[in-house]
């Protein structure tokens, strides 16, 4: 039996892994994905949960990246309306820190760099009047507040392997991609499905490297082959506190180091506090904050705030790895956020693209210059295509979620409110799927805790590729805050114990 062959294959399900399958498949191409762990397991659902321009890399003069950067903001705020959403960031002016007239200076070219339409301006802040000020150390009276976005980041990747798959691309959790090579015209493909231990061949003819902090690895030890550019991993942590203001702003906040740390309302009752930017030599896998990151999160908010918080009240962490460009920064902080699309291969041989860096706001774009890298390879393909598109369940107005909100609560009034808006921000329209025929919570079935029932996870597992209940509990939501430890376990348990999809399907 021959392989199947596809046009493009795809090492790597993290946001511009599955940006690239869905814009591919969205364009008529065949598209094969495969994921060695859980979509967005690495540092996808790892980031600091921001669709923004990146107000200090103007400090670094990357106004092209600011530029590309703002202006996706509300591209991607129209797509997907129900996980991201309008924020906006209290700046605190620290005297000792950056001159006002320079934040001034930044945030009028912030306000007029990207194009923007939806969101507010900037605009200068008395934190001596502002509720903004009140949790705030009495010596900051000046402040600024500019608009950026918050996005669910894991749900993104989620949405954009649904998308392409719906439009046709295989896409493959937990595989992990062993060995390629270049046979003629086109790449011989080794997979091995890491949850029953199976191997299969597929054959493509062009191959995407869109490993994140594993792309060099998946350069020398997969492909055996080598590349004059190189990826610098850096260490970014975060931590989650419970809540240390009432109102529905973030804080952006200066510090000596000439670093930023945000602190960001966070699952109604928490808020979340980072990131750290620190070299990282490990295993990506690996990554855990350190004891020295977390004191230099919690010194930053005993710098600001009149609550002080230490390592004790930290209820939750995570870190992630950023695979940035490696252009010989100085140091961390200082090194690009842009990205790099490197393709190699002879005439005659099918390319290899391998993806250096990004970041999260610009992975829509990095998709469309990926495809227009292997344009040639495909001519009668479409064209671009996902500026206007909305992803699964964010076909409704960016200002209408209140309105979806309202119906979903109407239609099924058995949802408590918090529930109804969870699910909501969650699925957007797509809640009305889960919850088609129900007429009371017992016809969810099983309550795991926190909201989630049997109906949402079985969602879940059919629709969306979660497999463990981490998946489900830290990557499609964030309900392990709320869920106790022997819930957890019930849900693992019933996970394990629960018939598989495909077995149901095949009856």
């Amino acid at each position: 039996m021959s392989a199947p062959l596809y046009d493009i294959a795809i090492i790597g399900g993290g946001v511009n892994g599955c940006g690239i399958a869905r814009d591919a498949a969205g364009r008529g191409l065949s598209v094969l994905l495969a994921e060695k762990d859980d979509l967005a397991s690495g540092t996808s659902s790892a980031s600091t949960k921001l669709i923004h321009g990146g107000l200090r890399y103007l400090e670094h003069y990357e106004f092209r990246l600011v530029r590309e950067s703002l202006s996706e903001r509300e591209v991607l705020l129209a797509m997907a309306p129900h996980i991201i959403w309008p924020l906006r960031f209290v700046l605190p002016h620290h005297r000792a820190l950056r001159p006002a007239f320079l934040i001034r200076l930044g945030l009028f070219l912030y306000d007029h760099l990207g194009g923007r339409k939806l969101l507010p301006a900037s605009r200068a802040l008395d934190l001596r009047k502002d509720p903004a000020g009140k949790p705030l150390k009495p010596e900051f009276t000046k402040g600024f507040e500019y608009s950026d976005c918050w996005v669910e980041d894991s749900r993104l990747v989620v949405l954009n392997a649904a998308d392409a798959a719906q439009r046709g691309a295989d896409i493959r959790v937990r595989t992990e991609v062993t060995a390629a090579e270049r046979r003629g015209d086109r790449w011989r493909i080794e997979l091995t499905d890491r949850l029953t231990g199976e191997t299969s061949t597929a054959e493509a003819r062009t191959l995407v490297n869109a490993a994140g902090p594993w792309v060099a690895e998946v350069i020398s030890r997969a492909l055996r082959l080598n590349s004059k550019l190189g990826v610098r991993l850096v260490q970014g942590s975060h931590i989650v506190v419970p809540k240390l203001f009432d109102h529905d702003r973030a804080y952006i906040l200066q510090n000596a180091d000439k670093r930023i740390v945000f602190a960001i309302p966070y699952e109604r009752d928490f808020t979340l506090v980072g990131t750290t930017d620190i070299d990282y030599k490990a295993d990506p896998a690996e990554v855990k904050i350190s004891a020295d990151e977390t004191a230099y999160l919690c010194k930053v908010i005993d710098d600001y705030f009149e609550r002080e918080i230490a390592p004790e009240d930290v209820v939750w962490s995570y870190s992630g790895v950023r695979p940035l460009f490696d252009e010989g920064g100085t140091s961390a902080q200082e090194t690009t956020r842009d990205f790099v699309l490197d393709r190699s291969g002879e005439p005659g041989e099918p390319p290899l693209l391998n993806i250096f860096g990004g970041k999260i706001t610009t992975y829509r774009y990095l998709a469309e210059q990926a495809m227009k890298k292997l344009g040639d390879c495909f001519p009668a393909a479409g064209g671009a295509w996902t500026a206007g598109a909305t992803l699964p369940g964010g076909d409704f107005p960016v200002q209408g979620f209140e309105a979806l909100v309202e119906e979903i609560a109407t239609a099924h009034p058995y949802l408590s409110p918090e529930l109804a808006r969870r699910l909501c921000h969650a699925y957007g329209t797509r809640t009305w799927q889960i919850l088609e025929g129900a007429e009371s919570l017992d016809d969810l079935g099983i309550d795991f805790g926190g909201g989630l029932t049997e109906r949402e996870v079985a969602y879940l597992r059919d629709r969306e590729w979660a497999v463990t209940a981490e998946d489900i509990l830290w990557r499609r939501s964030k309900l392990g805050l709320r869920l106790s430890k022997d819930q957890q376990a019930y849900l693992a348990e019933w996970l394990e114990s629960a018939e598989p999809a495909k077995a149901r399907a095949a009856k």
